[in-house]
């Protein structure tokens, strides 16, 4: 939680979990309750995550904004507990209660459901059906009502409204039905009762509710992983003694040491011993990189093979580890509530409604005659009735599911409904390097031997080494490969690891060198057969006077040009060969990329890499747009700098430092083979990490959202049908009147439309 105060006008700025609020209007009754409450300067709440961030002066306290809520029925959480970890448990204990709910009224709706459908006529049935529904409407189901009152309250309807009204009505009319049947038989007419209508529509509501709860209480899990990148402890060395001290307890220009393995705990400088650090966090590169006296270390960041002794330069909520994670809950936070499309529709359609269900009512007083009474009950109820919002309720959920499951299949996972919503709409997508357009793995692609070697011996070490001929040749004595692999199984830098993987892949077998000696920030030598060996760069070739043949410098300048990394090995006197490492781009990124452009989107590439590497990697597969060297929070930067254009961004990444502009973007997707923390953030991850799965995504969003807008065309078109005949306007012309269980019949059919309609997105291709 955050406070600020201000010298010249002391307001202070603080987000709060909110209670209470169960649709996208609550969250908006919420937000116009604080703006108008004196005292409050600003207030954006977020449906999402149940949250509200306000800003207020000194007038009022957390106290008195919590009661002008409780007055229409809300409330925000004062607690000392971080606002993240508030929520997830009000999130996971609401859960709990809708699931509970749920469950309750599903098992006492049941049989009620069996009586109304096959045993109408029985007598019993009806008593039975009244007392199972009691439970399930105003014990299971009084949520409904309560939060229906609160919107009359404000003057307002949603869905709870259409819910309140149809169960309500529908029960109280079939308890009328059940205690009087003798009104009825007296009219002529055989009265029918309507406990499974209103106990179904209880259930399916639930139902849907059930799985919301269930999304929003695991939104919280990334910034706990994120959280536990920092370690509780570290070691602080004072006065040439290490003590093992709290993470909270380390000061600025503390000397902490860091052994092998362990997480950077603070930013900071190292001030003796070398080591590998992978940054990967940051910068998305797989390649750990050396770190020496005098570069910076960041939070959170993993230390490899060596020992180091650091400065603190930065601690607490100033490593970049925290900044991150706080423009991470900014970004989520900072989301406007997404108005529901159902809600919008309820709130016009239920004061409608009403109105014809009362005009009805009226119509018939007045020129029903000797039965107007029953005529107009009957009307009236079965105009009610026949605009229940089952077909309603479900239009959105059961596309969604359906949608859901499509991607399933697809091996596309998609965690809510508003980016499924939001795909078709994408028209700027921004793609991460490392680990999306390539395969985020260091590997050979290049191996060349000078010329200048003794051909005699080319034979017996390719016969041991199964490398192919062409246009290699081994060093003199034919061990070039054998001393090359026992090199690098020695070396602690993380390159050597592709060379080992590639030479034992060709079934190359180390030698037993004589000696072995790692050269800082330059590479590794060894001693065999009474000659020394040298890998790495091209400064250790040049230190130690050794001559490079000019058709090897030729292709080591072309494959840099390629961005691949060049490894020398040498002799005492020569270079012997030069492997290019690099991490190749997947097979099907430039027709991915090829696709998504000829759909209109524009596609950007953001890399923590060189420029010269994103360069080529960009050539390659296509795209235009490019940043190289960015920082996490560039990458976040960049995101807003394309939203505030008016465009709707979809960002795509993998790594830790992508999370920041995955929380950022209108849709995130994560790769599969990437970090916990990218998955949890982005809203959509693709299982086998193939870019051609985001047209697929897309194209599934543009159906899905097609099928959304089917069911409620289907669930409201019976509506503009049935609600004049209910209302009785076939009366005057052959004397039909609409029975409320025909009504109710009615009201079925279009519930099974809309999810009939929903399936049959099964069946299309994406």
């Amino acid at each position: 939680m955050e406070s600020t105060t201000t010298t010249t006008q002391k307001t202070h700025k603080q987000t709060f979990p909110v209670t209470g609020m169960t649709c996208a209007a609550c969250a908006s009754s919420v937000e116009t309750i604080l703006q108008y409450t004196d005292g409050v300067h600003a207030a954006s709440v977020n449906f999402a995550t149940n949250t509200v961030q306000v800003e207020w002066d000194d007038r009022l306290t957390p106290e008195s904004i919590n009661l002008a809520l409780q007055d229409v029925g809300y409330g925000i959480i004062i607690s000392e507990k971080a606002v993240s970890e508030t929520v997830q448990e009000e999130q996971a204990k609401k859960y709990q209660e809708v699931k509970a709910r749920t469950i309750g009224a599903g098992l006492l709706t049941l049989p009620v459901f069996v009586l109304g459908m096959f045993f109408m006529d029985w007598e019993a049935g009806r008593w039975i059906s009244m007392a199972l529904s009691i439970p399930v409407l105003f014990y299971f189901g009084r949520h409904f009502y309560v939060n229906a009152w609160k919107q009359a309250h404000h003057r307002k309807a949603n869905m709870d409204t259409l819910v309140a009204l149809s169960t309500g009505i529908a029960f109280l009319f079939s308890a009328f039905n059940t205690f009087f049947p003798e009104f009825w038989h007296a009219q002529g007419i055989h009265p029918h009762v309507y406990y499974e209508a209103a106990t179904v529509i209880v259930v399916f509501i639930s139902f849907g509710k059930m799985l919301e709860e269930r999304a929003k209480s695991q939104t919280g899990t990334a910034l706990k992983k994120l959280i536990g990148l920092q370690p509780k402890t570290l070691t602080r060395i004072q006065n040439g003694q290490p003590h093992e001290i709290k993470i909270e307890e380390v000061q600025l220009g503390d000397r902490i040491l860091i052994k092998p393995g362990e997480k950077i705990p603070v930013d900071g400088i190292v001030e003796a011993g070398s080591s590998y650090i992978d940054e990967s966090m940051i910068s998305g590169e797989p390649v750990p990189l050396e770190k020496k006296a005098g570069d910076k270390v960041f939070a959170g960041t993993i230390n490899q093979k060596g020992g180091l002794e650091i400065l603190a330069e930065k601690v607490g909520a100033s490593t970049l580890l925290s900044q991150i994670i706080q423009r991470v809950q900014e970004a989520q936070g900072s989301k406007a509530p997404v108005q529901k499309l159902v809600d919008k529709i309820a709130g016009i359609f239920v004061p409608v409604v009403i109105g014809i269900a009362l005009v009805t009512f009226s119509v018939w007083m007045l020129l029903g005659g000797e039965n107007a009474f029953s005529h107009a009950l009957l009307a009236a109820v079965s105009v009610l009735v026949i605009a229940c919002p089952c077909a309603l309720g479900l239009a959105t959920p059961t596309a969604i599911m359906v949608g859901v499951g499509k991607g399933a299949e697809n091996q596309i996972l998609i965690r809510d409904a508003e980016s499924l919503e939001l795909g078709h709409k994408v028209n700027a997508i921004i793609l991460d390097k490392t680990g999306t357009i390539t395969a985020g793995k260091p590997t050979v692609v290049s191996l060349q031997w000078s010329v200048d070697s003794d051909q005699s011996s080319l034979r017996a070490s390719l016969e041991r080494s199964n490398l192919s001929i062409e246009n290699t040749s081994p060093p003199s004595g034919g061990w070039g490969v054998e001393i090359l692999l026992s090199l690098e199984s020695k070396s602690e830098h993380p390159l050597a690891e592709a060379v080992v993987k590639y030479l034992k892949e060709k079934g190359v077998q180390p030698v037993k060198l004589e000696s072995f000696e790692s050269v800082t920030a330059r590479g590794v030598k060894g001693r065999f057969k009474g000659k020394t060996y040298f890998v790495g760069n091209s400064k250790l070739l040049s230190e130690n006077g050794i001559s490079i043949p000019s058709e090897l410098e030729s292709d080591a300048k072309a494959w840099s040009e390629k961005a691949q990394t060049v490894i020398w090995f040498a002799d005492e006197e020569n270079a012997l060969a030069i492997l290019g490492i690099q991490d190749q781009i997947k097979p099907s990124s430039k027709s991915a990329i090829s696709k998504l452009q000829n759909c209109g989107v524009e596609v950007y590439m953001l890399t923590g890499d060189n420029q010269q590497t994103a360069k080529a990697v960009a050539e390659e597969v296509g795209i235009d747009h490019f940043k190289a060297e960015v920082m996490p929070s560039d990458k976040s930067d960049f995101v807003k700098s394309l939203l505030e254009k008016g465009k709707v961004v979809a960002m795509v990444g993998d790594g830790i430092n992508d999370s920041e502009a995955l929380a950022q973007a209108d849709v995130s997707i994560a790769m599969g083979h990437g970090s916990d923390i990218a998955m949890d953030v982005a809203k959509i991850t693709l299982i086998t990490s193939d870019l051609e799965k985001i047209p697929q995504a897309f194209r599934l969003s543009h159906l899905t959202v097609n099928g959304v807008k089917q069911n409620l065309f289907w669930a409201f078109i019976y509506n503009v049908i049935g609600i004049p005949i209910a209302a009785g306007v076939l009366y005057p012309i052959n004397g039909f009147l609409l029975d409320p269980m025909i009504a109710g019949a009615a009201m079925a059919f279009s519930s099974v439309s809309v999810v009939m309609n929903s399936l049959r997105l099964k069946n299309l291709k994406i």
